[in-house]
């Protein structure tokens, strides 16, 4: 059953980055919009929570460094498309694997068996040759700090989800103390944003020494889409990320992290595709070829994952 749900959190968080790539060229203000999709994330575990009677236990606060580690993985992945090329962000974030791999060996001794070894190798050798292309060169690397960080920060994220199993913290307020964390923190910055853009404003002053720009104007000015409007589509995108996080949860719980964390790397072909048939990119022989062993990889531990 891990199989089927981290397949079905690689498709969640499949469509979650083809909403972040399609809101990353939109003039909006990002911290907004990702305030929006953890508050969604926060509003629907509580509810669910709340009718389910969960029991709030201190090992639910696991949720609250887990949402420290989305907070800086969703900024870094987002702005890694904003200002870089989408193909090698969206490589370097479906990478957390292999550092979660590492980590939960030495941590928990959780050891691959040999047919699981070759199948994690397989499906990160297509994932990372699916994206392999002769223009990625030391002088084509845009956004490349960027997704390496938001790789790191997304391991730390997962990791951080199986020691939740690993302490039987309940899912639902374990993702009410992950989302309401992560919501805070976008919050926070988008209120700093405010803030610096009020002082810059004051600081723009007319050569009669007059402020010609006022804080209000300086805000919309750089966010031409309304505050209301950003927040309601990032509690949009937050429906596939809760959706993704609660099953990528329950994966961590039925199988091994380093699995789970693999297969739910093939969220990049979701992202892939889109970027194929929308944004219109082409895929390369090479590209194909990385699909295909993907998919293989995706078969063998399907048959020896268990």
């Amino acid at each position: 059953m891990w199989l089927t749900f981290s397949l079905l959190a690689a498709l969640g968080f499949g469509v979650r980055g083809i909403l972040y790539h399609w809101t990353s060229q939109k003039p909006l203000n990002r911290n907004i919009l990702l305030c929006g999709t953890f508050a969604m994330g926060a509003v629907v575990n509580l509810i669910i929570a709340i009718v389910l009677s969960s029991t709030w236990s201190i090992a639910c606060l696991i949720g609250i460094q887990m949402g420290l580690f989305s907070f800086g993985a969703n900024a870094s992945m987002f702005k890694g498309f904003a200002v870089g090329k989408a193909s090698l962000v969206a490589v370097l974030t479906a990478l957390p694997s292999v550092v979660v791999v590492i980590v939960a060996y030495l941590l928990w001794n959780e050891q691959l068996r040999s047919m699981q070894l070759i199948a994690f190798l397989i499906i990160i050798g297509g994932v990372l040759l699916v994206r392999y292309s002769n223009d990625l060169t030391l002088r084509n690397l845009q956004g490349a700090q960027w997704g390496l960080l938001a790789m790191l920060l997304f391991a730390g994220n997962d990791l951080s989800g199986k020691w939740s199993t690993l302490m039987e913290a309940e899912l639902y307020p374990t993702m009410v103390m992950m989302f309401a964390t992560g919501a805070i923190c976008f919050g926070l910055w988008w209120l700093n944003d405010i803030r610096v853009a009020k002082n810059r404003g004051l600081e723009q002053e007319s050569p009669s020494g007059i402020v010609s720009v006022s804080s209000k104007d300086t805000v919309k000015s750089n966010n031409h889409w309304s505050n209301k409007r950003t927040f309601f589509v990032g509690m949009a995108i937050g429906t596939t990320n809760t959706i993704g996080m609660m099953l990528i949860v329950t994966a961590f719980d039925l199988g091994k992290a380093g699995l789970v964390s693999a297969v739910v790397a093939l969220n990049v072909l979701i992202v892939l595709l889109y970027t194929r048939f929308v944004v219109k990119e082409k895929f390369t022989p090479t590209e194909v070829a990385g699909i295909l062993l993907a998919f293989s990889g995706i078969i063998l531990m399907r048959l020896f994952g268990a």
